[in-house]
């Protein structure tokens, strides 16, 4: 039978059909061998479970490339970080610590703006003046007074201001450049002079000697942005606390991760080994097919596991890089690879020593004590608010009438006419409802921040305790998980022997495969968390910035 044309149909030769035949045969196998190429990753292999890493650089990162290379996605850069590269990463790009950092500068910037209270304030006025005055009479003859009209150029400067101690103070005087004509003789006006009093150039002193007296609104305001500036540093310290201890967890996590997909990995090689090793032993007649069947169950499941451990390693990783970067996007498709192991330091705990070091380092137990240095502030000015008004003023200054300006500034500085005043101003409110009860209220708010004081001091008092007593708990299933792990080893080993010999079976030899991964992720998350633990004592002892070196510049 022919295969390109119907049989009795064309009369030829049968040697050209077989040789097309042959040719179409060839090129059809190539494509499916070719199809098959491109098919295959470059590198899909899978070392204890992780990812194979293409690009390796150590603390640096070449910017990623989003073009591909014959249609295969770009190539994963990895990045080698020890702890201490970490921290010092977040220390300069964390986002949550340049937010915290515009605090303290925007609080200082506004204590200075307070200070502005004090500054004295010049000024100068300028007019001129016209008047047409009556006549009248003369008291002494009763000789009638003609009219006479004024003309005048006033000149006025001010330096007006508060003292610290509360004194309000006016340097001010009036120097004035007159000409006077009488309607008798409206053609001829006097020669002009220059005349300063009513009154002179001089000072006029105020000071308050009950309210605002030992502080006042400004200087209140002061105090409590003093206080405030402090408190923002304090916030930013402890933000540079959580995020380095953040920055631990993030990372002795990956550690966790990282062991967990290889416990899952090995898991997968085991389980898939004992599938051949069963598949041999069916096919030779000494195991049941049942046992085979459980066996690939079992390695399906392995598998199923060491995907979800992988994709838990993939989230891990993506919450250490936004702790360390500002921009997510170069880091995207970097690998973070962690160069040191979880280790089981055995710390030296004393409880009594970490509570008294976070009763002195805590920075929310420095800000509860300075909201109630602010609360202090805040009742002693309503206190001075209930007093009446009880000022001292005086005034000293000079006079002159001259016809020419030198000699005006002569007569002034000379003194020849002098004048001065001194008073007490006195008011006193009827009722005085308004600053009584906010005295009251303010009394209140004290006791209330003095509570929320003690309540904070009883909080870290019950975390640092409960710390020590998780670390102690963790360091202890540590050495318990090492020591399941290695039984589980021994179990699974003296187990397989025997199924080597016919005396066990693949169902005992699974259980012990999965009894061993169990005990592997457990001892990898037993020294994740002492080391978490120990990272957590030590931002509640408030010794984190101690115990990693770190100088946030605040005294």
């Amino acid at each position: 039978m022919r295969l390109f044309d119907e049989m009795n149909e064309i009369k030829q030769s049968r040697n050209p059909m077989a040789l097309l035949q042959k040719i179409c045969l060839l090129l059809a196998c190539g494509a499916v061998f070719n199809a098959s190429a491109q098919s295959q990753p470059t590198d899909n292999t899978i070392t204890n479970g992780l990812p194979p890493a293409v690009i390796s650089t150590t603390n640096k990162i070449s910017s990623s490339s989003s073009t591909t290379t014959n249609g295969l996605p770009p190539a994963r850069k990895t990045r080698t970080l020890s702890l201490v590269d970490c921290i010092q990463l977040a220390l300069e790009n964390n986002l949550d610590i340049q937010i915290q950092r515009y605090n303290p500068k925007i609080a200082d910037f506004t204590l200075r703006s307070d200070f502005s209270a004090w500054d004295p304030t010049a000024s100068f006025a300028a007019n001129k003046r016209y008047d047409d005055l009556p006549g009248g009479f003369d008291p002494n003859t009763g000789t009638p007074l003609p009219s006479t009209q004024l003309e005048a150029n006033n000149y006025t400067p001010t330096l007006q201001g508060v003292l610290p101690i509360g004194t309000i103070y006016t340097v001010t005087g009036t120097m004035s450049r007159e000409s006077i004509r009488s309607t008798n003789s409206p053609s001829y006006w006097l020669p002009p002079g220059w005349v300063s009093d009513d009154p002179g150039p001089g000072i006029t002193l105020t000071q308050p000697l009950l309210k605002n007296f030992w502080i006042d609104k400004s200087r209140l305001q002061i105090k409590l942005d003093k206080a405030s500036l402090k408190i923002s540093q304090y916030a930013y310290i402890l933000q540079v606390m959580t995020t380095v201890t953040s920055v631990k967890s993030a990372y002795y996590s990956l550690l966790y991760n990282r062991g967990n997909v290889e416990a899952n990995a090995t898991a997968l090689k085991l389980a898939q080994q004992l599938v051949a090793e069963n598949v041999t032993r069916v096919r030779v007649g000494t195991l049941a097919n049942l046992d085979e069947k459980q066996s690939e169950s079992q390695a399906a499941a392995s598998q199923a596991a060491l995907q979800a451990a992988q994709q838990a390693l993939v989230v891990q990783e993506n919450t250490l890089k936004s702790l360390l970067t500002t921009n997510y996007m170069d880091w995207a498709n970097v690998t973070p690879i962690p160069s040191e192991e979880l280790m089981a330091v055995p710390q030296e705990l004393d409880l009594q020593e970490s509570w008294r070091r976070a009763i002195a380092q805590r920075p929310e137990l420095a800000e509860a004590k300075l909201n109630v240095e602010k609360q202090n502030v805040t009742l002693k000015y309503n206190l001075n608010q209930i007093f009446p008004e009880l000022d001292v003023t005086g005034s000293y200054g000079h006079n002159s009438d001259n016809t020419t300006f030198d000699g005006s500034m002569n007569d002034l500085a000379q003194g020849a006419h002098s004048y001065y005043s001194y008073g007490v101003n006195i008011a006193i409110p009827l009722g005085n409802i308004g600053p009584r009860n906010a005295y009251k209220a303010s009394k209140m708010s004290l006791k209330q921040v003095l509570l929320q004081l003690k309540q904070q001091e009883q909080n870290i008092l019950v975390q640092v305790d409960n710390d020590v007593g998780q670390v102690r708990s963790t360091l202890q299933q540590v050495d318990a998980t090492r020591a399941a792990r290695i039984y589980a080893e021994d179990a699974l080993q003296a187990e397989r022997t025997k199924l080597e010999n016919g005396k066990s079976t693949s169902f005992i030899v699974l259980q012990l495969i999965s009894t061993l991964t169990t005990a592997r992720v457990n001892e990898v998350q037993a020294l994740a968390n002492y080391n978490i633990a120990v990272a957590q004592l030590s931002l509640d002892e408030g010794s984190t910035l101690q115990a990693n070196q770190i100088d946030v510049g605040f005294k």
